[in-house]
């Protein structure tokens, strides 16, 4: 007799993944990605993660970081905070930032292709330590003792996103985020439908649910 575990888990096998981009050194990313793969999973969804770096979404869409604005910085400064808070998350705006991340994110790319499990758990290690423990995803240093916190091995993964070549994967997949629409993060894309921003929880729930709105088909 098949089980309702069993049946659910190859329901998720067989119907699309939801897309989910996001950037280490993005607040709603964070908060997101502690709530995308429960909304999905409700839904016989799996979740495909992808790290990419705003600064390239940004410079394709003409756009700049919010908190570059100053009429709008200590708005979203607040925003964060508060919007974590909402979510029951804990939150310590980092001292520093932003910061870049493609050494986080290489790191990612080259765990994802050897076990995307893996890839998910450091992405939830670097997300929450950058913006509970204010841990400095781009410092060499830093991010070598969180790879060791997390049970990784920090030489491999130094030398991997010192490798030419997951410099141009990382490169590659920021190409093909920008190439699917996307320009900022978190960003989800579901059965071909963009999704734009922490704030998107519901309706992403209600699509997974019903499909498209009512004067959408």
């Amino acid at each position: 007799m098949i089980d309702d575990r069993f049946l659910a888990e190859n329901t998720a096998l067989q119907r699309p993944p939801v897309q989910f981009y996001f950037d280490f050194s993005s607040p709603y990313s964070y908060i997101a990605s502690e709530w995308i793969e429960a909304v999905a999973a409700r839904h016989g969804r799996r979740v495909q993660w992808h790290a990419i770096l705003l600064g390239a979404t940004f410079q394709a869409a003409e756009l700049k970081s919010p908190i570059s604005h100053p009429l709008k910085r200590d708005y979203m400064l607040r925003d964060f905070e508060r919007s974590a808070r909402f979510a029951g998350l804990p939150y310590r705006q980092p001292g520093t930032f932003p910061i870049p991340t493609q050494n986080a994110a290489r790191v990612f790319w080259w765990l994802h292709d050897r076990d995307p499990a893996r890839a998910v758990a450091w992405a939830h290690a670097g997300l929450r330590a950058y913006f509970t423990r204010g841990v400095v995803l781009s410092d060499p240093a830093a991010l070598k003792l969180l790879l060791v916190e997390s049970g990784l091995d920090a030489d491999a993964a130094e030398a991997a996103w010192n490798d030419p070549a997951w410099k141009a994967r990382l490169k590659s997949e920021n190409d093909a985020a920008i190439a699917a629409g996307v320009f900022g993060a978190p960003y989800f894309i579901v059965d071909g439908e963009p999704f734009w921003g922490n704030d998107r929880q519901a309706q992403i729930d209600a699509w997974l649910a019903s499909g498209p709105f009512k004067g959408l088909t």
